[in-house]
């Protein structure tokens, strides 16, 4: 995924950066990096994000415009209020977007944080992970209902989620403006007891409102990889209250969290990808279960299922929500429901292999994950997904199998399910595959379906949509009637006439069955090429999946 202005402004964002102007759009890609002062000679920046330092409001404008004529996508400079104007003016002629960095921010922090997500994009450096770890902070802020920062050990700041709210309290500001919190506010978390609790167990702690220190309320969970302490995560209480799920996304979130502070104590932060291409390549069926077994630590010979998850609709807007952030959302609720879960997206789908789970039936905690992730991102970000669930395989070696029949389910959801198993759509996954292989057989077709078909589109009639309805409904000419909203002697009629223009058989039961597949097969095609949806016939209700 390539760095664009819209991802810089994702990482580093409030409160230390708003966007000003952006002519060019926000999707404009940034390959590079670079620091300029007013006495720089100018110079070659084509596709960079400039930093001018040095010198701030009316006293940068000189420097804005020749970075700008260097060929930078965006520039960042310490505007002031009084020259906001003038600075606006030269970028939006130069069609170079304008980032305003707060008086009181320390440039070191924002090149880090810039040049983490332009590194991470270009797949080299150390700070690789840095760019999971903010998409991480977001989707916990999500999930919660919070303002979160995610800190180590020593309580510095690792990453933190974007904020338009104003209910940001001093605690938090100084923290993320310090890159650490400040150290009267952490000795009274000492002596309240909280590092004690976040250092030892793995429970949520509480932490009071107390509006005297400019506190707000907040969650706070440690970061444990076995043993070891590696850091906290803290959720500060906004406008509104946490979520009711809140404690429990922590948790799962803390399970996720470990996993990226491991790799970066290691300097591993290529292994982020590598893992992940472990995953998907363990649901290709292109990597031996028993390389991911020895890698994640999971039982080779333990059962395990595949859910998928798509995202049918998402709004745009600054900060979209797509597959990426589906993968944090869905990566937090995988290690809530089982700690060992794997994730992964093959750029369409999201997957999670959830390890022993029943092989008999599908577990209801998994359909209540599922279906969490489900109500998540709609409430939160306006975004509608659907989960798809393939059958338990017995050891991991099964695992392609599973990942194939939950993109089924998927695939035949429709649009009224939220959540389903490979049981609930059985039947019509059956129909599915059986239609797919019959439109491959293409010697294999009904003359009299030919000819009905033909008339309808010569005539504009819809003698097979009602010969189908009335198949549906398994010769019940009042059903399928109510079904079409037409009078039953009204169907009645087109029977007849379909019989006489296309020569069907509906009194033999083999011709009705020939008769039903090639007309739902030809039909859907029409659909297809119309760009409608086709209907589904005996569609499951949406309680079936619930």
């Amino acid at each position: 995924m390539e760095a664009t202005v819209r991802r810089l402004l994702a990482a580093i964002g409030e409160p230390l950066v708003d966007v000003l102007v952006a002519p060019a759009g926000l999707d404009v890609a940034v390959t590079g990096l670079a620091i300029v002062d007013p006495d720089d000679e100018p110079d070659d920046h084509a596709g960079r994000l400039v930093l001018v330092i040095g010198a701030r409001g009316r006293s940068a404008e000189r420097a804005v415009r020749g970075v700008a004529r260097g060929g930078a996508v965006a520039v960042a400079v310490k505007a002031g209020p009084g020259a906001a104007r003038e600075l606006r003016a030269v970028c939006t002629e130069a069609g170079v977007a304008l980032l305003a960095v707060r008086d009181d921010a320390r440039w070191d922090h924002v090149e880090q944080l810039a040049r983490s997500v332009i590194e991470e994009a270009g797949g080299s450096g150390e700070a690789a992970g840095d760019g999971d770890l903010f998409a991480l902070a977001q989707t916990i802020g999500m999930m919660a209902g919070g303002l979160v920062i995610i800190e180590d050990a020593a309580s510095r700041v690792l990453a933190y989620s974007r904020s338009d709210d104003a209910a940001a309290d001093e605690l938090r500001r100084l923290s993320i403006l310090g890159w650490q919190g400040p150290a009267d506010y952490l000795q009274m978390l000492r002596e309240w007891g909280v590092f004690d609790r976040v250092r030892t167990g793995e429970d949520v702690v509480h932490v009071d409102e107390h509006a005297e220190l400019g506190i707000r309320r907040r969650l706070a969970i440690g970061i444990h990889a076995g043993q070891r302490w590696l850091g906290t995560i803290w959720v500060q209480e906004g406008a509104q209250p946490f979520a009711e799920h809140a404690e429990r996304a922590l948790v799962g979130a803390a399970r996720v969290a470990a996993g990226h502070l491991v790799r970066r104590r290691s300097q591993r932060s290529p292994g982020t990808r590598w893992s992940h291409d472990l995953v998907v390549g363990l649901l290709d069926g292109r990597v031996d279960p028993e390389l991911v077994a020895a890698t994640f630590g999971l039982d080779v010979e333990r059962s395990a299922v595949v859910a998928g998850f798509a995202v049918r609709s998402a709004p745009g807007g600054a900060h979209a929500f797509g597959v990426a952030e589906l993968a944090d959302v869905v990566s937090v609720h995988a290690a809530t429901y089982r700690r060992r879960a794997l994730t992964a997206s093959d750029g369409a789908h999201v997957y999670a292999v959830l390890p022993d789970v029943p092989l008999d039936r599908t577990e209801p905690g998994l359909r209540a994950m599922c279906a969490e992730v489900v109500t998540l991102t709609a409430r939160r970000a306006g975004v509608r997904v659907q989960a798809g669930i393939g059958s338990a395989a017995a050891s991991l070696a099964g695992i392609p199998a599973s990942r194939v029949e939950a993109d089924r389910v998927l695939a035949a959801m429709g649009e009224q399910l939220e959540v389903a198993a490979l049981g609930d759509l059985r039947a019509e996954i059956l129909l599915d595959g059986t239609l797919a292989l019959l439109a491959d057989a293409a010697d294999l077709r009904d003359p009299a379906v030919t000819r009905l078909l033909a008339y309808d589109a010569e005539h504009g009639s819809e003698l097979a949509e009602s010969v189908v309805a009335y198949l549906d409904a398994m010769g019940d000419v009042r059903a399928a009637a109510a079904r079409l909203t037409v009078h039953p002697n009204t169907l009645r009629y087109r029977l007849r006439r379909a019989g006489t223009v296309g020569g069907l058989d509906l009194d033999d039961p083999r011709a009705r069955l020939v008769h039903h597949l090639q007309l739902l097969l030809a039909l859907r095609s029409v659909h297809q090429a119309s760009g409608k949806v086709a209907v589904r016939t005996n569609e499951p209700s949406a309680g079936a999946a619930s």
